[in-house]
């Protein structure tokens, strides 16, 4: 095997093994823990498949911006929650449920983002985990973070920070890039 071949089948192994995509709802993956965490995320945030409910429970009613990437998708509207920032996030209390709004006004639950802010938790510490995943770095608004589509299937896997299949109606969209410096 030349050594071009075998550099795109690990390169195909990588990709494969990163794009962990989640199970449709009442599926199951290949990872009970990986399941388990979803379920306790469903369950949690169910309610909040209506609007009104996530409002109820803090998160606001209006966000102005959709969240975009220019050729990666989109994130939705991002809902925060400021009373479950912390430097422990919990898979029952996401810190931002992400939604998108549909043409007739009506909002549909994708997923969520868990965040801690870096003064809670150092930028140079050790990245922390959730749901089996290290969180990333968000240095332009100094935070970790950790996407979960829940909600949506997303062909990129359940922990991308993007999803292709999510839109930003009218001009409503914000092109976003995330940023992390160099460690």
């Amino acid at each position: 095997m030349s050594s071009r071949h075998l550099m795109f089948g690990l390169t195909l192994f990588a990709l494969a093994a990163c794009a962990r995509t989640a199970p449709p709802i009442g599926a199951s993956s290949d990872n009970a823990q990986l399941d388990a965490d979803l379920a306790r995320l469903r369950s949690a945030t169910r309610a909040f498949q209506t609007l009104d409910s996530a409002v109820a429970a803090g998160y606001p009613r209006e966000v102005a911006a959709c969240l975009i990437h220019e050729h990666h998708g989109a994130m939705g509207y991002h809902h925060v929650n400021r009373a479950y920032l912390t430097d422990k996030p919990s898979i029952e209390k996401p810190q931002i449920l992400l939604y998108e709004r549909k043409p007739d006004g009506s909002y549909t639950l994708n997923g969520v983002e868990f965040v801690i802010p870096y003064r809670l938790y150092p930028r140079d510490s050790v990245p922390p985990v959730l749901m089996g995943q290290q969180l990333h770095h968000e240095d332009n608004l100094g935070l970790w973070y950790l996407h979960v589509w829940a909600w949506t299937t997303n062909p990129d896997g359940v922990f991308a920070n993007f999803n292709p299949t999510v839109r930003c109606p009218g001009n409503t969209g914000k092109v976003y890039a995330p940023f992390a410096r160099d460690s």
